[in-house]
């Protein structure tokens, strides 16, 4: 069954919500009505009919080499307290958006690679638990304009790239709310990163074993042929 929505009432419903969080989140210099699309996963549980209880999200960017009713399945695994379900972003864009944070902070495991360290997510896949966004006290209390604004200033944290900054600057502070999805449920293919100062740490981030169940062609990267 295909539900067709309103671009338009969408972005309507959502602008009083997001309105604040988008001068921290967005590219522009200013809030932009227009902007407030890109802030759609944040706030879908506010806007969806109840009986929607589960939502993927997903960009265009991307090539499906495995059945995408598998990645349904990944809902049984959000551990309790979890909300959403996002990949690692893989590429070391948050170690630059938090250099201020780590300067200050040498031990912090803030923008390091992972297993270990806190690289940020990567929004191209979004499992949205609708219901455990409703229910969730914690989450629901951070899309207050005051805790945003908590957040940014003791992360010293201004970004352009919408819900994705969002959720990896929750994610810094409250890791509980994410279920992380395994690198081949979203293999991103970006490497502008590695020639902009950060070859020596690249493939730290970049690296992701096991077979690719969905390819990400971020920042129009050509997507291989099978």
């Amino acid at each position: 069954q295909v539900v067709v929505h309103d671009v338009n009432e969408l972005t309507e419903k959502l602008f009083p919500i997001v309105e604040a969080m988008q001068k921290h989140f967005s590219a522009g210099s200013g809030t932009y009505y227009s902007d407030s699309i890109f802030f759609l996963s944040v706030a879908m549980h506010r806007i969806m009919p109840k009986e929607i209880t589960q939502i993927i999200q997903v960009d265009l960017d991307l090539k499906y080499k495995a059945n995408i009713r598998e990645l349904f399945d990944e809902f049984n695994n959000f551990p309790e307290g979890a909300v959403i379900g996002i990949a690692r972003e893989m590429q070391p864009v948050y170690r630059h958006t938090f250099w201020q944070y780590r300067r200050e902070n040498p031990q912090t495991k803030v923008g390091e690679p992972p297993p270990d360290g806190l690289p940020g997510f990567n929004s191209g896949v979004l499992l949205l638990n609708l219901e455990a966004m409703r229910q969730s006290k914690l989450y629901n209390q951070l899309l207050e304009p005051t805790v945003v604004q908590k957040l940014t200033e003791k992360y010293h944290f201004k970004g352009h790239l919408g819900d994705q900054d969002f959720f990896t600057m929750v994610g810094m502070e409250y890791p509980e709310l994410f279920h992380v999805l395994d690198c081949t449920w979203n293999r991103q293919l970006c490497t502008w990163w590695k020639d902009r100062g950060y070859s020596d740490v690249f493939d730290q981030y970049f690296q992701c074993e096991g077979e690719v169940k969905i390819y990400h062609g971020n920042c129009n990267t050509p997507i291989p042929e099978d």
